[in-house]
Parts: C-alpha cells; sequence; structure tokens
C-alpha cells in the first residue's frame, strides 16, 4: 500500500492539537509510497515547497474569526505542479483518498497547482466563506 496511514496520524494530531505550535504537515512522495515530508509552525515555509515538478499534500491549521471571537479551522491541501505528468496526477487521486482517511476532518480542501491559489490569504479567505457568520467591526475596545 502506498500510504501507510498509520505513520500519518501523529502529525495530524499534532497539527489539530491545540497545545502545539505545529500548524502545518506535509506528505510527499518518496518513490511510490507517501511519507511525511515535514512539519512546521510557518505558512510561507510550507509554501516554499510548491515547485512545478511537486506533488503533495497538507493538512494545516488556520485561525479566523474576529476580535472577540477566534476560531480555529483546519485546510487539506493537494498541491500538483503544473509540469507533473498525467499518470502522476492520476496516482494522487487513489492516495488522496487513503490520506483523507487520515486527515478527514478540514473545513475546505484545496487542489491547488498555482502559487496564487495557496497564498495565505487566499485561503484564509476561502476559509471564512464557509465559516458562517462573521461580524467583527475589526477594533476590540
Amino acid at each position: 500500500m502506498p500510504v501507510d496511514r498509520q505513520i500519518l496520524y501523529a502529525p495530524y494530531e499534532d497539527v489539530r492539537d491545540d497545545k502545539s505550535e505545529t500548524t502545518w504537515a506535509q506528505f510527499v512522495y518518496e518513490g511510490k509510497n507517501v511519507v511525511l515530508g515535514g512539519t512546521g509552525t510557518e505558512y510561507a515555509e510550507l509554501i516554499s515547497k510548491c515547485a512545478d515538478d511537486a506533488r503533495w499534500y497538507a493538512f494545516v491549521r488556520v485561525e479566523t474569526g474576529d476580535e472577540l471571537s477566534r476560531r480555529v479551522k483546519f485546510v487539506f491541501l493537494t498541491w500538483v505542479g503544473q509540469s507533473v505528468g498525467a499518470m502522476a496526477k492520476a496516482k494522487m487521486s487513489t492516495d488522496k483518498a487513503d490520506i483523507k482517511m487520515v486527515c478527514k476532518d478540514y473545513a475546505i480542501e484545496v487542489l491547488a497547482d498555482d502559487l496564487s491559489e495557496v497564498q495565505y490569504d487566499a485561503v484564509l479567505e476561502e476559509v471564512k466563506k464557509v465559516g458562517g457568520a462573521n461580524y467583527g467591526t475589526g477594533v476590540r475596545d
């Protein structure tokens, strides 16, 4: 099996843990297998891994809300670089189903092949759209 779900659980739970500083876990291809590519606290570090020949998945923690209420939401991100071949792209769809057996609690899913689609502000805006009411004024008294 190309996806060993057991090795994905710990980083997934680390991102979900309110006491952890980890905000993302990346899962990459090593040969035909999906393995942990890394974890981190800075979204920019994750996005720096977006290359035209890269293909990977990530589980990301973001914070939304207003000055009175902060809410943690999660994003399932799939990056498929524009020069990734057709067969490799097709393989990702079946592997993604296995990864989603572990990374199953998220507000949105983003499938991207362009950096503009994974910029933090763009992702956060999509999370806000599905997150319901956002009544804040932007100013805390």
